[in-house]
């Protein structure tokens, strides 16, 4: 069977590093759900930055207040486990195609950004708490952890 590939958001990679957060269990659930069923969980590049930015933040700034060496070794808790997408000059092209076609205008850039990733390596699926800012991108199946099947 086919590997079915699936973008992991860093809005659940953030939680998936915090066995005490609410979500956890969820994200654990639909996690091994998905590699049970011949997934497989991607990352990129931003999704690092991302996730490096809100784990550097100081608490009060809703951030997790850590530092650069132990944000470093969350991110490569989930380096080790997810495929890396790479960046490359197509995946740029995408995302500025993208940006102009759905007149996408400020936060929601780095959203596009993922999408673009995600088309130009074939991935269909991005797992993410956020499910309703990809609504735009008929092409691309947000699916929230807790809608992943258990079956």
């Amino acid at each position: 069977m086919a590997e079915t590939p699936y973008l992991v958001d860093s809005n659940v990679l953030l939680r998936w590093v915090k066995p005490d957060h609410r979500d956890y269990p969820a994200i654990v659930s639909a996690t091994d759900s998905i590699l049970r069923h011949d997934g497989v969980l991607c990352y990129t590049s931003q999704n690092v930055g991302e996730f490096w930015n809100a784990c550097t933040r100081p608490a009060d700034r809703n951030g997790y207040g850590l530092s650069p060496q132990d944000a470093d070794g969350l991110a490569r808790f989930f380096e080790e486990k997810l495929r890396l997408l790479p960046d490359s000059l197509a995946v740029h092209e995408e995302w500025r195609s993208l940006l102009v076609t759905h007149a996408v205008s400020g936060v929601q850039v780095h959203d596009a950004r993922l999408v673009a990733a995600m088309r130009v390596h074939g991935v269909k699926r991005i797992l993410t708490f956020n499910d309703k800012d990809f609504s735009r991108y008929t092409d691309v199946e947000a699916i929230h952890p807790r809608g992943v099947s258990l079956a």
